[in-house]
């Protein structure tokens, strides 16, 4: 009985599915982190360029 009792509470609780709900939003937010930071770092890489091409022109 003591084992059907554990497999009970087991499925009942909530706590592994909140780990998890959490593990994903957290990954969702790193990908979106990682898409902006790749994002303004190449939008800062064509404003350095564009920059310096006008510098070396003058």
């Amino acid at each position: 009985m003591s084992l059907f009792h554990k497999l009970h509470r087991f499925l009942v609780a909530e706590d592994g599915p909140t780990a998890v709900e959490y593990a994903v939003m957290l990954a969702l937010i790193i990908i979106v982190c990682l898409a902006a930071i790749a994002s303004v770092g190449t939008q800062a890489n064509t404003t350095f360029t564009n920059v310096a091409a006008s510098i070396g022109a003058s």
